[in-house]
């Protein structure tokens, strides 16, 4: 960098309050700017005696002058650029730790959702460290090189925490634009990390060359339950579920997810609708094409989730939550029996009189809230039911057939090819037909959807 390029004035504004941060708190500090490169105005009191970096930097022979017109190579800058990246990515204090056992923590600036520069501390070894490496991991036998490295003061986990803490402060004072944009960000990482954890479960289970499932369409069934319960937890888990089965059967189709993850959105809202309060439907459309609009202009696995997973949300809350229903109670009541207990035969008066209500009104209270009758809503389930031990066990269908509450096999199948479109042979047996039909479904609903 040349002396006659200006920095970012709000970075110069950052080097003068990370530079009172570092007196108050013994730190060593630094200033970078959005290419992840150290500032120039913070130079002569980043990289100074005191600074082991600097002392690392002179040992390679790196450090040609003493006039810090750039930031001179350090045996570590790859280390320092993940982690800047990485405070970038989650939207916090992100804390790492150098061979010499050196602890550093970085906070990432914005300004309007952009990344800006990013806030770097240092100067204290772990408490817990007591062996100093080179990068290379070679243990260093310089007597002169450890006296100096010695002086420096240990600090605690917890001490490391604070400072990484205060920092953040610091940085969030220096953005604008958003106030609620690290928020954003650290919800977003928290899904990815649920996300990848759902993936590697997969991994586990379904190694290379092993027969995958395909699009689990019964957890979207269970999604709509968890909804409609107001269940906001189970609600999320589910849709990581669909989401992790999306990623992990296709690597590398954003397209196609972009595509399923429409017909989430389709699929969620005509289902709230379908118990929509007057005068809810015209604003709930709108909703509707502006979660698709963000979808569609989503650039990466992290905005289209976090799509779903905010509507998933909102919609727990506003749609599906039983609020203002006057017999809530009852029908949640009657919903977790169903959940429990449908391999048993359960009747519209056995379920009525758990409610408290007569068989007749029940049926029509039933219908009202759950957007379907009892029937066809314990169909449904025990549907999902068999849906999964076909998947997932060698189980035979007459089996099957009686876990899940049907009469027999040949009720069975005539129930589920009702509800699939498959005879559950074929649904066992041909997973690329399910993902067939799935497009077309995706492509009809769509086309409804522009229709209305």
């Amino acid at each position: 960098m040349s002396k006659d390029v200006k920095t970012d004035p709000l970075l110069v504004k950052a080097c003068g309050m990370i530079l009172n941060y570092a007196k108050a708190t013994g730190s060593m500090v630094c200033v970078h700017d959005h290419n992840c490169k150290a500032v120039p105005e913070i130079y002569a009191e980043a990289f100074s005696d005191r600074n082991m970096c600097m002392e690392c930097t002179r040992r390679q022979g790196n450090l040609a002058s003493a006039e810090f017109v750039e930031a001179p190579s350090t045996p570590c800058d790859d280390m320092h650029l993940c982690a800047l990246r990485e405070s970038y990515r989650y939207g916090g204090s992100y804390t790492y730790r150098c061979a010499l056992g050196f602890m550093f923590w970085t906070s990432p600036i914005y300004v309007q959702s952009r990344f800006v520069g990013a806030l770097l501390g240092s100067g204290f070894r772990d408490g817990n460290y007591d062996k100093a490496h080179h990068p290379d991991g070679e243990s260093i036998t310089d007597q002169g090189f450890l006296e100096k490295l010695n002086q420096f003061p240990q600090a605690r986990p917890e001490k490391i925490k604070a400072l990484a803490e205060l920092m953040l402060i610091c940085a969030e004072s220096l953005s604008s634009g958003n106030e609620h944009y690290y928020e954003t960000i650290k919800r977003r990482a928290q899904q990815q990390t649920r996300l990848a954890s759902a993936i590697r479960e997969l991994e586990q289970k379904y190694p290379q060359g092993a027969n995958f499932p395909g699009y689990p369409m019964d957890k979207e069934r269970q999604l709509l339950s968890a909804l409609r319960r107001g269940d906001q937890e189970a609600g999320k888990g589910i849709l990581n579920d669909i989401l992790a089965a999306l990623l992990f059967s296709n690597p590398g189709e954003y397209k196609y997810i972009q595509f399923r993850a429409i017909e989430l959105v389709v699929l969620l809202s005509r289902a709230g609708a379908g118990g929509a309060a007057a005068g809810y439907e015209k604003n709930q459309l709108e909703t509707n094409n502006g979660n698709i609009k963000r979808i569609e202009e989503a650039l990466s696995i992290e905005e289209l989730t976090d799509v779903l997973n905010v509507m998933v949300e909102q919609m727990a809350e506003q749609i599906f939550s039983f609020k203002g229903v006057r017999h809530a109670a009852a029908l949640r009541k009657v919903e977790r029996y169903l959940q429990e207990n449908y391999s048993s035969k359960i009747s519209l008066k056995e379920a009525a009189d758990l409610s408290g209500l007569s068989a007749p009104y029940f049926s029509t209270v039933f219908k009202e809230e759950m957007g379907e009758n009892f029937s066809t809503y314990l169909n449904q389930l025990r549907v999902e039911k068999a849906s999964s031990l076909l998947r997932e066990t060698n189980q035979t269908l007459s089996e099957i057939a009686g876990s899940c509450g049907f009469e027999d096999q040949s009720w069975f199948s005539k129930i589920f090819k009702n509800y699939t479109g498959l005879s559950p042979g074929k649904y066992r047996g041909q997973n690329s037909s399910v993902k067939e039909i799935s497009d077309r479904n995706f492509s009809t609903a769509c086309r409804n959807t522009i229709k209305k």
